[in-house]
């Protein structure tokens, strides 16, 4: 098992602790989904995948329809998603995704978090070289033999293919998405849920006190309302 695995098992669940936020995130996804390729899920991989993901963190269906229906009328505004680029206290590089409809707010409050706990915020390019951008789909795996289908699925770009206590994880490029997306509803599988990470390629050990130093900066990111996602590379 290589670094996707040992990365997604430190993060499992961790961003999606507070349920009402990650009802918010789903919500952006759904409205970006929407508006990139409209509010039927048969016609949009985008918003199939949104929805699978809204349905692994117990969405309601009723939110997920009204969210949907929001998204669709002209009225609603659209979000831009904007990468942030940066540097804790101690060395460790932040990667932070957003989705907002206000970029200047954004700018603003992730510039003052940094500023307030003795980080800085880097230029485009600055720290996102330090990370891999993967995607992953968790599956249904009755009846899957994971090593037949990391052998299957490697024509389709997949790198990394494991068992965990809630199905099969596959993990792949960034670019891969789409292919293993179109081989998977092909053959029938059911996907749990999927998306995208940022996976670093090196991560450094901190003592005690230098991880509360770079935890308090994180955690004033995270709980930002545009915030949708925050890599990092401390080792945790």
């Amino acid at each position: 098992m290589g670094r996707a695995f040992e990365f997604r098992k430190a993060r499992k669940m961790k961003r999606w602790a507070a349920m009402s936020k990650a009802f918010t995130r789903i919500g952006k996804d759904i409205v970006m989904a929407v508006k990139e390729g409209g509010p039927d899920p048969d016609a949009n991989s985008r918003l199939r995948a949104v929805i699978q993901n809204a349905k692994a963190v117990n969405m309601p269906k009723d939110n997920i329809e009204r969210a949907i229906k929001r998204a669709s009328d002209k009225s609603q505004g659209d979000y831009k998603e904007v990468l942030f680029e940066g540097y804790a206290p101690h060395g460790i590089a932040i990667l932070i995704e957003t989705a907002t409809d206000n970029n200047t707010r954004t700018v603003a409050n992730i510039r003052s978090y940094f500023n307030k706990c003795n980080g800085s915020l880097g230029t485009s390019g600055s720290v996102e070289f330090m990370f891999d951008h993967s995607c992953n789909f968790r599956i249904n795996g009755e009846g899957i033999d994971p090593e037949e289908l990391e052998l299957e699925m490697i024509d389709f770009g997949a790198e990394e293919v494991f068992v965990d206590d809630d199905g099969i994880l596959i993990y792949a490029p960034f670019e891969s998405f789409g292919d293993i997306q179109k081989e998977l509803e092909v053959r029938g599988v059911e996907i749990l849920s999927s998306g995208f990470e940022r996976i670093p390629q090196m991560t450094k050990e901190l003592n005690e006190g230098e991880m509360a130093d770079v935890e308090k900066l994180l955690e004033k990111i995270e709980e930002d309302d545009d915030v949708q996602n925050v890599y990092h590379t401390m080792k945790e």
